[in-house]
């Protein structure tokens, strides 16, 4: 994602920066304090374009998912997928019972999200051997589709306007008409394909989509700091999920 990479790529400039501020570095060419100044500057510069980059909205035109049509129009998301040596239904077992101890830094990566605060059970402040399917739809989290074995669908509101409350039976439809300003909604889902040969193509796509102008400019400042933490955890999920499955 290039406004996430260009965030990045000014954070580590300004640090490096704000370094040879402090001391020169010469081997970087930072022999001066003011050349130090300077680069903190420039990644500062560069984190401001950053998260100014405009948020360009995709659309799906012939949906052939369960995702394709509970969010055809999204300006966010992020694609990861793996092989797995074990049949469709040995993975859909194994996404809905892995839990965070079998996902690589989950836990590290989850506490930094939300700021080292402890509070209620959640996707982002889960037990280490409880399933974390479970624990996300004990925690608000939605069912959107649970196509056994092809597919699982899973979503929340991340924003909504001031009084708006969720209701504990929403639906997949209610779901869907959440497109008036001040919402944005996310969706993930686990797609499993056979790969004609007794294994399993498994995928995890996760959508967002912000109905207004600023609350597409409030979620991708968010967006853009936490992507490459989610990344990692998604791919970390997939090989935990791999790893259960083919053991199976």
């Amino acid at each position: 994602m290039i406004g996430s990479a260009v965030v990045y790529a000014g954070l580590v400039a300004a640090f490096v920066g704000l370094i040879a501020v402090l001391r020169p570095i010469a081997m970087l060419g930072l022999a001066t304090r003011g050349r130090g100044g300077a680069l903190l500057l420039v990644g500062v510069g560069l984190v401001a374009i950053g998260l100014a980059v405009p948020v360009r909205e995709k659309r799906v035109e012939r949906p052939t998912t369960h995702l394709d049509s509970l969010v055809p129009v999204h300006q966010f998301d992020e694609l990861h997928s793996t092989h797995v040596a074990a049949l469709p239904d040995q993975v859909y077992r194994a996404i809905r019972d892995v839990t965070p101890r079998e996902i690589l830094f989950f836990q590290t990566l989850t506490r930094i999200r939300r700021l080292g605060r402890s509070g209620p059970e959640s996707m982002l402040n889960a037990p280490d051997d409880k399933p974390i399917f479970d624990v996300a739809t004990r925690s608000g989290v939605i069912v959107l589709a649970d196509d056994r074995p092809r597919e699982i669908v899973i979503g929340t509101v991340l924003l909504a306007p001031a009084g708006w409350k969720r209701s504990p039976t929403m639906t997949p439809d209610e779901f869907k008409s959440l497109t008036s300003p001040g919402y944005a909604v996310a969706a993930l889902n686990f797609l499993i394909a056979p790969d004609g040969s007794g294994g399993t193509r498994l995928s995890t796509e996760t959508r967002v989509f912000a109905a207004d102008t600023r609350s597409r400019r409030v979620f991708a400042r968010y967006w853009r700091l936490i992507y490459p933490g989610s990344a990692l955890i998604r791919r970390a999920w997939l090989r935990a999920i791999r790893k259960r499955a083919e053991g199976a």
